[in-house]
């Protein structure tokens, strides 16, 4: 069956002019019912964009093949269309997209049909072609350009016959490339790959897993031979053949786009070692991407987590030294109150560590609202997450109000492109470097300043009276409480709340007080980095191996080292650290413990009145909270 078989000329347009990607997925549809090839347009329409769902088929280098495979198709067939100023399509190398082919495939057994579209897409892969058809004066000249390039490209089963593990070249590299629909991207993705191989002077053998099967499987004796494997797969592929062997695992259009990096990635050897047996840190991404609204928005936070980590880490462990260079260089007995609660800037060193540990501190919030927004509603909402995550971090909401803040900023963009749709051509192209961010960013001022703010606001006012009632209740209980809300929010009203009324009662000369709120604060990074090194399947590799400086963090009285993992888990560890917290709290109170400091964590030491107990109250608070994390936390998906 040759290409053109599938291409009727009633389907193919040479001057598409749609505003947006939307458009442009409507007006392929219309070309390809053009054909006659498909039973219910809607239906077929729909299977169209729940796969743009699933990931953008715009490649990059102004092409663009979305599809759909489904019952609403009678006969396989192609739609074509040139968009001479190019669309916006949310195109992997963000640039717009120029040529568009659509696919339609029936839920058949007969996959004949699947050759000829895997080698369409292959030939999209050539940069001649696509230009040639870009320029194409009419649909016979469209039609001919394809029949040539059709006669003289090479079938995908010779293509990938001509690959295999020789003895010869830089490195022996295997590769496993799939997609949902298995296609196009699973073949595009096998032939950039093929093709970065061959320019790095490669063995290189590539097993594709499309529609119709498997082909050029790997064999075990090529598996055992091979210095590393690639799996660029938006599907599940069979893993435990590669135990033990070292594998790049990425999304198949990281295969398209970044082929070269993942080449040399597996030359260099910078690549995990597989192990089966525990469960797959490296299994395809494309398997986690695939699951409903609740994974989808873990993984937007997740891209928010991932930014901010650093932040935290690097600023996190300077404050840390500022405090230990403090303890280390005056004495806290001679410190009147005052003093003391400027521990960690008393000496020049210990002050510039702690103002650049601070700034960096100040880039957190910020940059995890930033970045959940632009996984929402892509970069034009990141400036629009920065400005929220800002105001919450210099206002009442904390870390709570820069998550609400940067799903808001997503969910704005979003609006805003939907309400930018009809808009006159010449302001719709100003929209994404005017309008949006001159809008969004007043929606997101607006909504900060009069929804979130106030209403943490109304909240801090109200907790603090609450504990200022409670002087005559039991003690126990009021560090209990002091403690929960010292980890409830890690920096929002209810840990505010807390810290305000601790340090009000130092000044009050009740020291029992601010004992509960500190060990309230540092029982959660403390619980955090035990629970990593005990419960590892609760925890990504990424978290495993930043929870151990959470110890550092803890133990200097630096909650917001636990804030990644309570913004990437909310409803388990949240409540975790919480009732650690509280127990820690009401220990302390117990105990009679007494601390005249508002700040240091363990560097202040010192100061605490009955500090053994102090410190097995802290060890007990952070062992319940540790223990309920390995409980309530749920395995890391493979």
């Amino acid at each position: 069956m040759r290409i053109t078989e599938l291409l009727d000329k009633r389907s193919i347009s040479l001057s598409g002019a749609p505003k947006n990607k939307n458009e442009a997925l409507d007006a392929v549809v219309e070309l390809m019912a053009k054909s006659g090839k498909i039973n219910d347009k809607e239906a077929y329409r729909r299977q169209v964009y729940a796969r743009e769902e699933e990931s953008t088929t715009g490649i990059g280098e102004g092409i663009a093949i979305p599809h759909g495979k489904c019952d609403a198709v009678d006969r396989p067939g192609l739609a074509a269309m040139v968009v001479k100023d190019g669309v916006e399509f949310d195109a992997l190398d963000g640039e717009p997209v120029s040529l568009i082919f659509l696919i339609a495939a029936p839920n058949t057994k007969d996959n004949v049909h699947l050759d000829v579209l895997s080698k369409l897409s292959t030939l999209m892969m050539d940069d001649e072609f696509a230009g040639r058809l870009r320029s194409a004066q009419s649909a016979d000249e469209f039609l001919a350009i394809i029949d040539k390039a059709d006669e003289e490209k090479k079938s995908i089963d010779e293509s990938l016959a001509e690959t295999g593990i020789e003895t010869s070249g830089k490195a022996k590299i295997l590769a496993v490339t799939s997609c949902p629909t298995g296609i196009a991207h699973t073949y595009m993705a096998a032939e950039g790959i093929g093709k970065a191989a061959k320019e790095r002077d490669c063995s290189v053998k590539i097993e594709t897993r499309g529609s119709g099967g498997a082909k050029n499987v790997l064999t075990e004796k090529e598996i055992e031979e091979a210095d590393c494997i690639i799996v660029a797969a938006d599907a599940q592929v069979p893993m435990e053949r590669f135990d033990g062997k070292k594998v790049i695992s990425c999304q198949v259009s990281d295969g398209i786009s970044k082929a070269g990096e993942l080449l040399d990635r597996a030359i260099a050897g910078d690549a995990p070692v597989y192990h089966a047996a525990t469960g797959s840190q490296n299994a395809p991404q494309a398997a986690k991407k695939s699951g409903g609204i609740g994974h989808k928005i873990y993984t937007q936070l997740m891209n928010g987590v991932s930014h901010m980590l650093p932040f935290v880490v690097g600023g996190g462990i300077l404050i840390a030294l500022a405090f230990l260079i403090d303890s280390l260089s005056v004495d806290m007995n001679a410190l009147d109150v005052t003093e003391r609660a400027n521990f960690g800037t008393i000496t020049p060193s210990a002050a510039w560590l702690k103002h650049l540990g601070d700034t960096a501190f100040g880039f957190m919030l910020p940059v995890l609202a930033g970045f959940i927004a632009m996984a929402v509603g892509d970069r034009p909402a990141l400036a629009l997450g920065f400005v929220g995550g800002m105001m919450a971090s210099g206002g009442k909401s904390g870390f709570l109000g820069a998550l609400a803040a940067g799903f808001a900023a997503g969910y704005v963009i979003l609006l805003l492109r939907k309400a930018c749709d009809h808009l006159p051509e010449f302001l719709e192209k100003i929209a994404p470097v005017l309008l949006y961010p001159l809008l969004g960013i007043l929606s997101m001022g607006l909504l900060m300043s009069f929804v979130v703010e106030p209403v943490m606001g109304g909240m801090n006012t109200a907790l603090n009276n609450g504990l200022m009632s409670m002087g005559g209740t039991s003690k126990v209980i009021l560090g209990m409480i002091l403690g929960g809300m010292m980890a409830i929010d890690m920096g929002g009203p209810f840990n505010k709340a807390a810290y305000v009324f601790g340090s009000a009662a130092i000044a009050a000369g009740n020291y029992d007080i601010m004992a509960a709120v500190m060990i309230g604060g540092m029982t959660p990074p403390c619980a955090i980095a035990l629970a990593s090194l005990l419960f590892k399947k609760k925890f990504t590799k990424e978290e495993r191996e930043a929870g151990p400086t959470n110890f550092i963090m803890g133990l200097a009285f630096i909650t917001e080292g636990a804030i990644p993992y309570a913004a990437a888990d909310p409803l388990h560890v949240i409540p975790a650290c919480a009732i650690g917290s509280g127990a820690a709290g009401a220990l302390s109170m117990l105990f009679g413990c007494t601390l005249m400091a508002p700040h240091g964590g363990v560097f202040v030491f010192p100061v605490v009145g009955n500090g053994i107990m102090y410190a097995a109250a802290l060890a007990a608070g952070t062992a319940v909270s540790s223990v309920l994390l390995g409980l309530l936390k749920k395995n890391v998906e493979a």
